[in-house]
C-alpha cells in the first residue's frame, strides 16, 4: 500500500516540468486573459464603453504607440533596448510640420517623418555595433541628441500647420474606420509576417537567444542589430506622422516618455527582456491593455494616479513572470 502511494506521487522532474510549462503559458497568454477580463468588466460598468465609436477612438489614439511597440518588439527580441524612440518621434513630428509649412506640400512633410526616423534608427544601430556599447546606454545618449535637434528645429516653440490636407492622415476615416488604424493594421500584419515567416525574423530570434552562437552559425549579428534599430526608427517616424497630422502642430516635447510606455507594453505582452522570446501580437495586446485601463478609469471618473498604480503593478507582475520563466529555461 505504501509503495503504491509513493509511486503515485509525481516525480520532482515532472513537477518542475509542469511548473515551467505553466509559467510559459501564463507568460504567453496572461495579457489576453487580462484584456478579456477588462473588456468584460468595462462593458458591465459602462454601457457606452462597448460602442463602435469608443473602441475606434481607443484604437486610433493608441495607434502611434502600438506602431512603436510593434517595431520595438524586434529590438527587444534581438536582446537590445531602444530608449530613443520618443526623441525620434519628436524629431519626425517637428520635421514633418516644418517641411509642410516651408513647401506647402502636406504629403511631402508627412512622408519625410518616417524617412528621417529611418535615418536616426540607422544611426542608433551603427553606434551600438561600432562602438560596442550596450544599447541601453547608447540609445539613452542618442535620445538626448535627438531631443536637442527637435528643439533646434522649432526654436522651442510649436509649429502650427494650416496647410489643407495635412490632417487627413490623422483624422480621415474610410468606412467609419480611421485611416491611421488601417495603416496600423497593415503595419502590424507586415511585421508579424516578417518576424514569423522570414529568414530575417528567425535571425532576430537567434541573435537575441545567443548572439555568439548566432555569429558562429554564419548570421551577421551586426547587420541584424542595425536593421532592428532602423525598423524602430522607421516606426517612430511613421507614428510621428500620424500624431502630428492629428493635432496639426509639431511639438518638440512630443513623445516624452513614449519609449518607456512602448517597452512597458512589450514586456506586459510577454516578450522577454532577456531576448530571444516574443511576438508582435503580444506587444499590440500589451498596448491596448494599457489603453483600456486608461479608458476605463476615464469612463468611471477614477483618480488617474490610481490608474498609474494599477498599470505599474500589472507591469511589475509581468516582469516577475518573465524573470521566473527565464530562470527555469
Amino acid at each position: 500500500m505504501t509503495t503504491d502511494l509513493v509511486s503515485a506521487e509525481p516525480a520532482p522532474a515532472q513537477r518542475t516540468a509542469t511548473t515551467t510549462r505553466t509559467l510559459y503559458v501564463m507568460r504567453d497568454y496572461a495579457v489576453l486573459i487580462l484584456l478579456g477580463a477588462i473588456l468584460v468588466v468595462l462593458a458591465l460598468v459602462s454601457p457606452s464603453f462597448f460602442t463602435f465609436a469608443n473602441l475606434m477612438n481607443v484604437a486610433n489614439q493608441s495607434a502611434p504607440l502600438a506602431m512603436i511597440a510593434t517595431a520595438g518588439t524586434f529590438v527587444i527580441i534581438s536582446g537590445n533596448f531602444d530608449l530613443s524612440t520618443g526623441a525620434m518621434f519628436a524629431v519626425g513630428g517637428v520635421s514633418a510640420a516644418a517641411i509642410t509649412v516651408a513647401t506647402g506640400n502636406p504629403w511631402l512633410g508627412l512622408v519625410s517623418a518616417p524617412l528621417i526616423g529611418l535615418v536616426l534608427g540607422l544611426f542608433n544601430g551603427i553606434a551600438v555595433t561600432t562602438l560596442k556599447v550596450h544599447s541601453f546606454l547608447a540609445t539613452l545618449a542618442t535620445s538626448l541628441v535627438f531631443s536637442a535637434i527637435a528643439v533646434l528645429i522649432t526654436g522651442g516653440s510649436l509649429i502650427t500647420v494650416t496647410v489643407p490636407g495635412f490632417t487627413d492622415l490623422g483624422r480621415q476615416r474610410v468606412g467609419g474606420v480611421f485611416l491611421a488604424v488601417i495603416l496600423l493594421a497593415t503595419f502590424i500584419a507586415a511585421l508579424w509576417f516578417v518576424l514569423k515567416r522570414t529568414i530575417f525574423g528567425r535571425h532576430v530570434f537567434a541573435v537575441g537567444g545567443n548572439s555568439s552562437a548566432a555569429e558562429l552559425s554564419g548570421i551577421r549579428v551586426s547587420r541584424i542589430r542595425i536593421s532592428v534599430f532602423a525598423l524602430s526608427g522607421l516606426a517612430a517616424g511613421l507614428a510621428a506622422a500620424i500624431s502630428v497630422s492629428r493635432i496639426a502642430s509639431g511639438q518638440p516635447q512630443a513623445g516624452l516618455g513614449m519609449e518607456l510606455e512602448a517597452i512597458a507594453a512589450i514586456i506586459l505582452g510577454g516578450t522577454s527582456i532577456y531576448g530571444g522570446v516574443g511576438a508582435v501580437w503580444r506587444s499590440v495586446a500589451g498596448v491596448y491593455l494599457i489603453a483600456l485601463i486608461g479608458n476605463g478609469f476615464d469612463i468611471m471618473n477614477v483618480n488617474p494616479q490610481l490608474k498609474n498604480l494599477v498599470t505599474g503593478v500589472i507591469i511589475l507582475a509581468a516582469v516577475a513572470l518573465a524573470a521566473a520563466g527565464n530562470r527555469r529555461r
